[in-house]
């Protein structure tokens, strides 16, 4: 008779570290708790949903604060999976079978993610209310995204972070087809269409990594494919191909860029400003942890792979940017939309580094530093967008004179412009560039350091030409109908959070930088 006894029945009780798993799960909770006080909530009080899902977020926010300053915390832990006993790569050997490991990379990547979810939950307020949107609805999707995005840089096994990225993304497609034109849904379905198969593709290439290695988490996982027998190694090889489709899909990655200029131009401004900087940072994070820890014996093969992607990336997202004509209707978030897609290039220059050198530490730390940069100053430029866009319009040439009417807004977008550009006052931007050259350089990718000097020479010739129009005289009629317009609360807000944090970034640039000097793990 087979017994089914357990040797350890204790290893089967899973002990939850509630402080560890705080941030995520305070956003799920203000997405149940805005969705349920929607059901009873009169008409004429539906603003306070906005107000109640930003206080969710600032506390899952405040929630990241116990965590720092200690070491490593992890939970959902499995004591019999492979390498438990061994020294992993990320969290010290007690972390070697856990599904959540709240590290300093999760914290970097947790604080981007839900900082961008409550600046864009902040710059939503006013488009909810202009557009009619379903209150109820917005928010939860949006805090139920913002839970996912939170949950994948802590996630240390495969499954978990399928289900993170998924978390991120299903409500992220609901979000862009609220918009109730034929703009939002057309952009919705090339969205949902287009993940739907870099997540299929990514499910079977996770199916060919368990085959080959014989775990999920991913401590185990590269210990399995360093010793995996020769005939499972093309398996192998192709299965961590395949798994690193939907995570470059997530970041925007060239041949995955497609769906971004007209997903931007046709989701909600806030919702274009929170899909350039939360979901790039959930693919980013997932991206990283993927290759410099599951697939780290294959480093050379990945890191050669993520050098072409980033040089392809950003030379096609500058030359599309390029050939956006400032009159167009929508032109200045296709620009954007252009300009995001080469920022991620940049990004993945310090992932592609880590394939090169001994420990993923320094050159992560460089894209989560840039990350950073680049989340604050894109979320203010997104909302320079929407307040212009409330008496004018979208096109690049509707910002034509908009010193002269109101000149503060102004200041502040030809800063976030200049922080993109990498130059001068926006020195935060040309900090992180250089921090992305340095990790480029000192793994020996000299050839991709020269691409990213020629395609950062590039787009400044967009971001300086869309500046000098803020400068540039304006119809007397259109200042005197705009100088004495006041923008919406939220609105104020948002361009003063991002433009103050933006200021104070350039004056004392180690508070971000220092994140590249450090291990992440």
């Amino acid at each position: 008779m087979t017994s089914l006894a357990v040797a350890n029945p204790g290893s089967l009780i899973q002990s939850v570290d509630w402080v560890a798993i705080a941030p995520p799960l305070i956003a799920a909770v203000a997405a149940l708790a805005v969705l349920v006080t929607d059901l009873f909530l009169p008409e004429r009080h539906k603003k306070w949903l906005g107000r109640l899902a930003a206080a969710g977020l600032a506390l899952a926010l405040i929630a990241l604060l116990p965590l720092t300053g200690w070491s490593p915390r992890a939970t959902f832990c499995v004591r019999n999976v492979a390498a438990a006993t061994d020294t992993p790569p990320v969290g010290g050997p007690a972390a070697a079978g856990c599904s959540y490991v709240a590290d300093h990379f999760a914290l970097v990547f947790q604080l981007l993610a839900l900082g961008g979810a409550l600046i864009a939950a902040l710059l939503s307020m006013h488009t909810v209310e202009k557009e009619r949107l379903p209150g109820g609805e917005y928010w939860f999707l949006l805090l139920s995204s913002a839970t996912g995005a939170a949950l994948l840089p802590a996630s240390r096994d495969l499954a978990t972070m399928v289900i993170a990225l998924e978390v991120a993304s299903l409500p992220a497609f609901a979000l862009v087809a609220l918009r109730r034109d034929g703009r939002g849904a057309e952009a919705a379905l090339k969205f949902f269409v287009s993940s739907v198969t870099a997540t299929a593709v990514m499910l079977l290439g996770i199916g060919f990594v368990y085959a080959a290695s014989g775990s999920l988490h991913l401590g185990a996982v590269a210990q399995g494919l360093e010793h995996a027998p020769g005939q499972l190694k093309p398996l192998a090889e192709a299965g961590a191909v395949l798994t690193l489709v939907g995570f470059a899909f997530k970041v925007a990655a060239v041949p995955f860029h497609f769906w971004v200029p007209d997903t931007y131009t046709g989701a909600p401004l806030p919702v274009a400003g929170y899909l350039s900087v939360v979901g790039k940072a959930a693919g980013l994070s997932g991206l990283a942890l993927a290759t410099t820890v599951a697939f780290r014996p294959y480093a050379h093969t990945w890191g050669l792979a993520l050098a072409v992607l980033a040089a392809v990336t950003m030379t096609v997202g500058n030359v599309g940017a390029l050939r956006q004509r400032f009159d167009t209707r929508y032109s200045a978030v296709r620009l954007l939309a252009w300009s995001s897609v080469g920022q991620a290039g940049y990004l993945l220059v310090p992932l592609a580094a880590a394939g090169y050198a001994p420990t993923g530490a320094d050159p992560l730390g460089a894209t989560a530093a840039y990350a950073l940069i680049y989340g604050v100053v894109n979320l203010g430029a997104f909302g320079v967008v929407a307040a212009v866009g409330r008496r004018a319009g979208t096109s690049v040439d509707d910002f034509r004179g908009l010193f002269a009417r109101n000149r503060w807004t102004a200041l502040a977008m030809a800063f976030f412009l200049l922080c993109l550009a990498g130059l001068p006052p926006g020195v935060i931007g040309l900090f992180g560039k250089v921090v992305v050259f340095r990790a480029a350089v000192d793994a020996g990718l000299g050839w991709l350091a020269v691409v990213m000097a020629v395609n950062v020479v590039v787009a400044l010739y967009y971001y300086l030409l869309w500046t000098a129009r803020l400068f540039t005289p304006a119809d007397p009629a259109a200042v005197a109908d705009g100088a004495g317009a006041r923008l919406p609360v939220s609105l104020t807000a948002t361009l003063g959070l991002t433009a103050s944090a933006a200021v104070v970034l350039s004056v004392a640039p180690q508070l971000v930088l220092q994140v590249a000097g450090g291990s992440l793990f």
